[in-house]
This record gives C-alpha cells, structure tokens and sequence, in this order.
C-alpha cells in the first residue's frame, strides 16, 4: 500500500492468500476529487476504507469508479465502495449488461454474486474526465467488454486483466480464466502502440516505469 506515482496510490494486500496479489488503484483528479479503479473482491474496503483515512482521503471525495471488467475480483467490492463515496461506477456497455445480469455470464472467471448497476457505459475511444484525462480503450479477450484506461499526458495504462506482472515480465492472462486469448492478443497489440511509461496490472506488477519495453517484448511473443 503506498503512493507510487505522484496523485496515484495502489492498495493491495487485499486477500487473505499472499500469492493472489490484487491491486486497486486511486488516481487524484485535478482539484480535491479522487477516481478508484477496480475495486477488489467482496470485503476488500476492510482495508480499502482504513487506507483511505491513513492518507487523509475523504471516500467522498472518490466521485468516479471505473471498472475493468466484471470477474468479481474486480467488483465484489463495488456495492460497499459505492455505499462508502457515492461514486458513479463507469464500465464498458457490454460489461455493463452482464453486471446487471441481464444476460447471465457464462464465461471463465466468476461473475459478481448479484446484480450491480453501472452509471455510465463506456465505448472505445470515449474520454473520461478523470485524473486529468482518460481514454477508455476496448481491450477484448480476458473478458468481452474488458476495458483498460490510459492517460496519454503521463502515458500511464490501467490494464486490468489485460496483462499479468510476473517477476520482472509481463505476460497475458491466463487462458483459463480468459474468454478467447487470440482476441487478447489482438488487444495487446493495440495498446503496444501507445507510448506507455507505467503498466498498472491488477494482479502481479505493476510496472511504475520502463513498461512499454515490456510490453512489446511480450507481442514479439505471438505467433
């Protein structure tokens, strides 16, 4: 748990399990407001709520949760968090209608254990007015509307569960918890486009310099 970047905090610890590392994120917005990304399976704002009072944040003072994707490791604690900061919870459209259950997911990785709702729906492309200006980029593959958020003024990438932080590498997802891993890779290609100094990986990582290198070692990789 620390600030890792000037206005950017990960938490983490966030699970009993040391070998099952998840990484919620808080970016400080211009002026006194605040965005968390992800945030973390049921129960986690035991330790998110604290955190926030160690570092004199006010969780009102979070005005926007964007979400990834809609495995519950990424939004078991989006009701709480909600309840806490009254924050408007942004997703991609096609997440959007599996977290409000409406279909039923079927895919790899557990859905979220009720339906939650989703203020804003999010297309590629679309600006998101957060931590000074984010750009919320379709990345497919781990989960259908997977969305990953980039910063191009301080060429920062929230990849969710895009990328993986293994030792010193980054890697994909899994293909067993991912929907289809071609598709990601198309996607990891996408972002290997984008000049990016700092990968933010939700499991293993992150990366708080030097990332793009990695990133294009890794779609190198791909046959």
């Amino acid at each position: 748990m620390t600030e890792i970047l000037p206005g950017l905090h990960v938490v983490d610890h966030l699970t009993p399990d040391p070998s099952f590392t998840t990484h919620v994120y808080l970016l400080k917005d211009p002026g006194s407001t605040w965005t968390m990304i992800d945030t973390g399976l049921p129960g986690a704002d035991a330790k998110i709520l604290p955190y926030l009072k160690a570092h004199g944040i006010d969780p009102r003072s979070i005005r926007k949760i964007l979400i990834t994707h809609l495995h519950r490791d990424h939004v078991g604690g989006l009701k709480a968090a909600v309840a806490a900061t009254g924050a408007k919870v942004h997703a991609h459209w096609i997440e959007a209608g599996f977290l409000r259950g409406k279909p039923a997911y079927d895919g790899p990785g557990t859905p979220p254990a009720e339906p939650l709702d989703v203020d804003v729906e999010l297309k590629d492309g679309d600006a998101v007015d957060a931590g000074g200006g984010l750009i919320a980029y379709h990345t497919p593959g781990h989960t259908a509307g997977h969305t990953s958020y980039y910063h191009p003024g301080r060429k920062i990438l929230f990849g969710g569960d895009l990328f993986f932080g293994s030792a010193q590498n980054v890697t994909l997802t899994p293909p067993e918890y991912t929907l289809h891993t071609g598709t990601a890779m198309v996607s990891a290609q996408r972002v290997a486009l984008l000049p990016v100094e700092s990968l933010l990986t939700y499991h293993g990582g992150p990366f708080p310099a030097g990332a793009g290198p990695k990133i294009h070692a890794l779609v190198r990789t791909f046959h």
